[in-house]
């Protein structure tokens, strides 16, 4: 059946384009309802993402490391300061076709292979994000050369900016400590973009690294125009960094130098404190790095070098290192004795040896000292007279005493590595080794050797002590000086006792001639010391006791000397320590070392003529024997290129393998001689005092 035709009536056709009218206006009204909402959102309320999207289209905005804050000494005189630096970096991440910008930047600085090889490793080993070194200290020439040509060169930073320059190089190495580029490790610590911005360093070690919130700064941020393809248009407004604070220490940078230098080719440590005040004048560490080649960045074979060098330059002696203090205890005992009730005019009979129970102990000076009061036992530096006390009165009486003047003790320092030493007594040998104290253990530590043991930081201040007669309190930052120290715990006549029997000890025919001053109407006080570092077996003994001299340097004996002046009127006292030294040359032993130093405080061009007399004789100054150690250690090794990379991992000097390894043989060799058979020990065979 057929279905009949539908009639569409002009009613109907009206309605129906009516309705898809309506339905499509509806739909353009709703997308342009849409279009206009997301227009408005984006015109509104993301106009500030957007507009920052397109200015960083076209503007680069960088940021500007701080100029770091100078450290300078108590005169004003720089330590650490800052230099216009011009510098060229590269960011791994951003760079393109490595080789052939690696080639143009060759080209356009000059560099040579191996330094164009070193950068290769450097990129090879360095994170993504982290800046790689190509060249600093450029000219303004080969600086601009680079500028101009920079859309040829992805991932090449140039920048201009400061530099750490520390005009005393290796004398405030361990003082300062040095400044270097942040790690991979700290920048995933912190996501701060400082620590990625070419050009900046932060403190590493010493100083630099304790003091880093007051040296660092706030960063500033450089705006330039460019065009699409990265093109300099224009250099827009700048917001300037805002430079670190100035530090400044008691240190005298002239003497801190002197110091060094007249430290000579010794592995050693000098302090100097005001006796007035407690301020530290100088501390210094030899040998040591170049601080200025660290803030650059030193290759990996010059690590190298200074891990393997046996005098650990890489170690701040006067913090970190701890030596039995010898004879240099001898005034402190005096002191206690004292203090327990001992007259000064008391004798004993020094025949060279002292039997006590099975064990015969010895004297210095093997036919004896004969009669000895306290002065002349000091003087003399006889060991005999300080057995026999110790043995009546007991090492407790003593130990007190020896914290009083600073053995042992903490003190207040902005340094992060600080050994403090032991005084040992009964009570520290019951805690520690759960045994009791012998006669033998107090008999050692009278002349300063067993368990005893001392940083010379620690030793400067027992001078200063005994010489000011005060709990003086040392300190490095002007702004933290201690000046209201309390009286010791001693009758001033007990003091002046000392005092004169360490004038004696240089002055009047002891062991310490050496020292005497040579400015008129002035003199010094002093004790000079010795400490065994070797085992001297009955065997060696039979035989003849080996000589210093005929012995490998790590077996000989450290040298010590302590010291104030003028006498007088004390107003300077020092430490000094040298390890190995085993007074092997007259002008590199500690009581003439210990007299120029003064003498540079109160007789400064006669210090730096005696200087000048001798240095030559040890190779020339700190450069140029640094200079020539490298020279002659790069030619025996032949580093291959990769040990020519920048050393960038985490370790610093004070941490250092090389620190780490000293210190433990340092101390087994403190424990085997202070836990050896009694006639085995240092007082079994008495101390080395070098005689004049």
């Amino acid at each position: 059946m057929k279905r009949q035709p539908k009639i569409v009536t002009p009613a109907m056709q009206s309605y129906s384009f009516s309705r898809r009218a309506w339905l499509l206006g509806a739909g353009t009204v709703g997308v342009g309802t849409l279009l206009g909402a997301r227009m408005a959102w984006l015109s509104v309320a993301q106009n500030e993402r957007y507009s920052l999207l397109a200015e960083s289209n076209r503007v680069n905005a960088t940021l500007i490391p701080p100029r770091r804050g100078w450290i300078v000494d108590r005169h004003g005189a720089p330590i650490a300061s800052n230099r216009t630096d011009f510098r060229v970096d590269i960011i791994p991440d951003r760079l393109a076709d490595k080789d052939r910008v690696l080639k143009l930047l060759g080209e356009i600085l000059r560099l040579p292979a191996e330094e164009l090889e070193r950068v290769r490793v450097d990129l090879d080993r360095a994170a993504g994000f982290q800046p790689v070194q190509v060249a600093e200290n450029l000219d303004w020439e080969r600086f601009a050369a680079v500028s101009v040509r920079l859309p040829e060169l992805p991932g090449v930073q140039p920048t201009r900016g400061f530099a750490r320059h520390y005009p005393a190089g290796a004398a405030v190495a361990h003082l300062t400590g040095y400044v270097g580029a942040p790690t991979a490790e700290q920048f995933k610590a912190t996501r701060d973009p400082l620590l990625v911005t070419p050009g900046f360093k932060l403190g590493k070690d010493g100083l630099e690294k304790t003091l880093e919130q007051r040296l660092r700064g706030q960063a500033g941020a450089k705006r330039v125009e460019v065009t699409a393809r990265g093109k300099l248009v224009a250099e827009l407004a700048t917001r300037p960094d805002v430079p670190g604070r100035t530090a400044r220490l008691t240190i005298d940078a002239g003497l801190q130098e002197y110091a060094a230098r007249r430290l000579g080719t010794n592995s050693g440590s000098a302090v100097v404190i005001d006796c007035r005040t407690g301020e530290l004048l100088c501390m210094v560490s030899m040998p040591a790095y170049d601080p200025n080649s660290f803030s650059d960045g030193i290759s990996h074979w010059e690590w190298q070098m200074l891990s393997d060098d046996d005098h650990v330059p890489l170690m701040n002696k006067v913090t970190q290192g701890l030596y039995p203090p010898g004879s240099t205890v001898k005034p402190m005992n005096t002191l206690a004795l004292m203090a327990a009730g001992v007259s000064p005019t008391d004798r004993v009979q020094c025949s060279g040896a002292l039997r006590v129970g099975t064990g015969v102990f010895h004297c210095h000076k093997r036919g004896g000292h004969g009669p000895v009061d306290m002065k002349t036992a000091v003087a003399q530096s006889c060991d005999i007279y300080f057995y026999e006390m110790i043995r009546r009165m007991g090492y407790d009486r003593i130990a007190p005493v020896a914290r009083e003047l600073g053995l042992g003790q903490k003190f207040e320092l902005p340094f992060s590595t600080q050994r403090f030493g032991t005084v040992p007594d009964s009570a520290w040998k019951a805690r520690k080794y759960k045994d009791r104290w012998t006669v033998a253990d107090g008999l050692n530590a009278s002349i300063g050797q067993g368990y005893v043991l001392a940083n010379p930081l620690q030793l400067a201040v027992m001078a200063a002590r005994i010489a000011s007669g005060r709990a003086l309190q040392p300190s490095i930052l002007a702004d933290r000086v201690h000046r209201d120290a309390p009286d010791l715990p001693f009758q001033p006549e007990q003091l002046d006792h000392v005092r004169e029997s360490m004038w004696a000890v240089v002055n009047g025919g002891g062991t310490g001639a050496a020292a005497r001053l040579l400015v008129p109407g002035m003199s010094i006080a002093a004790k000079t010391g010795t400490a065994q570092v070797r085992r001297i077996t009955m065997a060696e003994r039979r035989g003849g006791v080996l000589k210093n001299g005929q012995l490998p340097f790590k077996l000989r004996d450290h040298a010590l000397f302590v010291c104030f002046a003028p006498y007088e009127n004390p107003r300077y006292a020092a430490g000094i320590v040298l390890e190995h030294n085993g007074h092997t040359v007259r002008n590199l032993d500690t009581p003439m070392i210990g007299r120029d130093i003064m003498t540079w405080l109160l007789d400064r061009d006669r210090a730096i003529a005696s200087l000048a007399e001798v240095e030559p004789t040890w190779g020339g100054d700190i450069a140029t024997r640094m200079a020539a150690e490298a020279a002659v250690y790069r030619a025996a090794h032949a580093p291959a290129p990769a040990a020519a990379a920048t050393k960038t991992d985490a370790t610093v000097p004070s941490d250092a393998p090389a620190v780490e390894q000293a210190t433990a043989a340092a101390n087994q060799t403190q424990a085997a001689l202070a836990e050896a058979p009694p006639a085995d020990t240092p007082a079994g065979q008495g101390t080395t005092e070098r005689t004049p």
